[in-house]
């Protein structure tokens, strides 16, 4: 008997948690082999279960081996899910993302996923990385004439280099040209007023699908 496409989630989203990476490439076959939305699958299954991995390494159950059996198993069924994730485009246009992790900071689970979200919402995707110094931000969003920027921290005492990168836009004259949005554990929509970034999500999901609305908005 077939397994409904809540089981077979919960499944893959289990399988990355355990590191189990031939198990979960194969639920993500079964997922499409049975017409199941493979956005949904990488966001509720998938991405969950990344999630899930990145938070017992920050309660130290899991330790750096354990996240990178789980990224093994996360990436290869992103894989199998990614030719049947529907990229969205508008009328052509092409947006221009810049993604990085501040500054002090070498956690990028979130940052990771955001990426392929990000793509499937139609961006071109610059990845800076972790720990990336406030100028390269500016230096990426000049070089490749960004339409988004996207930073992103796990930890409080970083936090403030998000004000910074928003402050050297602007004394580069490029604020009004992008659009900004923070996100992380520590990072509330509230923070994200504070510093004058344009937006935040809790999840790299909603975080895409905001920043493809924010960018439409910006141009129109």
């Amino acid at each position: 008997m077939a397994r409904s496409k809540e089981e077979l989630i919960a499944a893959m989203g289990n399988a990355v948690l355990e590191m189990e990476d031939e198990e979960a490439a194969a639920l993500a076959e079964e997922y499409v082999e049975a017409g199941y939305d493979a956005m949904e699958g990488l966001t509720e299954g998938l991405a969950k279960g990344m999630n899930r991995a990145g938070e017992l390494y920050e309660e130290k159950e899991y330790f750096i081996p354990e996240l990178l059996l789980c990224s093994d198993a996360f990436y290869g069924a992103v894989d199998v899910l990614r030719p049947h994730i529907q990229k969205k485009t508008d009328s052509g246009e092409q947006m221009t993302a810049v993604i990085g992790v501040v500054e002090g900071d070498t956690h990028d689970i979130g940052k990771n996923i955001l990426k392929i979200m990000l793509e499937t919402e139609g961006f071109d995707v610059y990845d800076l990385g972790k720990d990336v110094p406030t100028q390269n931000f500016i230096d990426a969003a000049r070089e490749h004439n960004a339409d988004f920027i996207g930073m992103s921290t796990l930890m409080t005492t970083t936090m403030i280099k998000m004000s910074e990168i928003i402050q050297e836009l602007k004394n580069n004259g490029l604020r009004d040209r992008v659009v900004v949005m923070v996100g992380g554990g520590p990072i509330s929509e509230a923070y994200a007023d504070k510093i004058g970034a344009d937006g935040y999500e809790p999840d790299a999901a909603s975080a895409a699908r905001r920043a493809r609305e924010l960018v439409l908005a910006h141009r129109s």
